[in-house]
């Protein structure tokens, strides 16, 4: 008796679906991926052993660097936006669209009202290279107030939180607390590092 022979199947497997998927994937990360903005002054933060987290938008961060410099930054670019129009209001300074959009783009900030419109005008490369003075907030010249008055006014959701380096020395952070204090701001956080809790 004849033996009968078994069709023989192909062993290749179509691959068609799965590239589409993994190009629709990748389009998908390009598309939404948002780059963080640069950090004009990197701090190493001290931990604590506070669960408390910050909301993921609508965050004003003021940023304390080791040497007391104050720096600013709001996560939000349509707040950064309506800031950059209150300060031409109150303060006369007269912004291109260009500066506009270069400062709703920007990190965190630190220059006094007088040189913004010029550090606005650097290209992103030379405003990497400038050593910025911070945001004056002395008792005579209390520009960091301003900022806290137009950013709240801008939006009115935002949460305050205070990022300042271990080596920050406490008058620094204080002079901070002392003007959202004197603004009525008594609500804020302290962004802090995890560390393990003993009583856990």
């Amino acid at each position: 008796m004849p033996k009968a022979k078994m069709a023989r199947k192909s062993t290749t497997i179509d691959m068609t679906a799965m590239v589409d998927l993994a190009f629709l994937l990748i389009t998908f990360f390009m598309l939404t991926t948002k780059f963080r903005p640069n950090e004009a002054v990197q701090v190493e933060i001290p931990t604590s052993v506070s669960d408390t987290k910050l909301p993921p938008t609508d965050i004003l961060t003021i940023t304390v660097a080791p040497d007391g410099r104050i720096f600013f930054g709001v996560d939000s670019k349509n707040t950064k936006i309506s800031i950059a129009h209150k300060i031409a209001e109150r303060k006369g300074i007269e912004f291109t669209p260009e500066e506009i959009h270069n400062f709703s783009i920007l990190g965190d900030y630190g220059v006094p009202f007088a040189n913004l419109k010029q550090y606005l005008g650097l290209s992103s490369k030379e405003q990497e290279r400038v050593q910025l003075p911070g945001i004056p907030a002395d008792s005579t010249n209390n520009e960091l107030a301003e900022w806290i008055v137009m950013a709240r006014l801008s939006n009115p959701k935002l949460r305050i939180a205070i990022k300042g380096d271990k080596n920050t020395p406490y008058p620094a952070i204080k002079k901070v607390i002392g003007t959202l204090q004197d603004k009525n701001v008594n609500k804020f956080n302290l962004i802090t590092g995890n560390e393990a809790n003993p009583n856990k």
